[in-house]
């Protein structure tokens, strides 16, 4: 999962500015002590100070907002983006306007694959979190242009989400590719899939909903395979165990495609929630965050 640390916001060409500027080019905009980046965009910090300190699975990463993304964010935020503040509980139908399944994407970097897959599956919804503001904006840009009603962006963290804001069995599906694999051992409990967090995560996800991780840091894969594995709610689609070849339905992205060239070894995984009673079942008490 990415992170922005309040870059300086940009505006739009007619707000501030002397003349007109390259689409896609970075503008600053000198703001007043107290301004928010974005007015009627994501909050800075969303969460506030509702909720208790813990480690966290992402981490702060200075980027520049382009205009166009700031525009985006600016438009299109009061009807595509969510702010995660856990002060309430979302009624996802309404949030996407039907009831068809609804697939939390945790981390999206730059938002290229899932608008790719948006558009590829239209009659499922994907609510696509994360932190960084660029890619905000980006995915929020590629919504728009390709016309797909079934995105919205999340701005905050994951867990209050989970924890928070969403009801049992609420989700059809989980996704988290390349999120950050910590390499260093003393900064392993900073993963995202840990036991705690698929107990969370489990209680939140109908059965039968499908887990798919990616990454192309293969310690952390071993990791995730071992943990996954070892959770009583989920279950390898693999026959044999293991870890599975890349489904079609996740595109293969820039970034991906780079690292496959310098020899990177990328490992998908793909698991479903069982169903209830299933297996002696953990996420059935109630969770204790993560």
């Amino acid at each position: 999962m990415s992170d922005s640390h309040a870059p300086e916001a940009p505006l739009p060409a007619d707000a501030g500015e002397s003349g007109p500027h390259a689409p896609g080019v970075s503008v600053r905009h000198t703001r007043a002590k107290g301004e928010p980046r974005f007015p009627d965009g994501p909050s800075a910090d969303p969460a506030g100070s509702h909720f208790e300190r813990r480690i966290r699975s992402f981490q702060p990463r200075r980027s520049r907002v382009t205009a166009g993304q700031a525009d985006a964010l600016q438009r299109l935020w009061p009807t595509w983006g969510l702010d995660i503040d856990g002060q309430r509980t979302l009624d996802l139908d309404e949030m996407f306007g039907n009831d068809n399944p609804v697939v939390l994407e945790i981390g999206f970097g730059m938002g290229e694959a899932t608008a790719q897959m948006a558009a590829a599956d239209p009659g499922t919804n994907i609510l696509a979190v994360d932190v960084h503001t660029p890619g905000q904006g980006n995915l929020l840009n590629l919504a728009e242009q390709q016309k797909l009603s079934n995105v919205r962006v999340g701005n905050g963290d994951a867990i209050i989400l989970l924890r928070e804001m969403l009801t049992a069995d609420a989700l059809d599906g989980l996704r988290v590719y390349f999120p950050d694999p910590w390499p260093k051992k003393r900064h392993h409990k900073r993963r995202l899939i840990q036991p705690e967090f698929l107990d969370l995560a489990a209680t939140r996800l109908r059965p039968g909903a499908l887990v798919h991780c990616a990454t192309d840091w293969e310690p952390y894969a071993e990791q995730m395979l071992d943990v996954l594995t070892a959770h009583p709610a989920f279950e390898n689609t693999q026959a044999g165990g293991g870890f599975a070849a890349r489904p079609d339905f996740r595109p293969l992205t820039r970034f991906e495609g780079q690292g496959l060239e310098k020899g990177h070894v990328v490992n998908d995984l793909l698991f479903h929630r069982v169903q209830h009673g299933d297996r002696t079942d953990r996420s059935a008490q109630p969770p204790t965050g993560a």
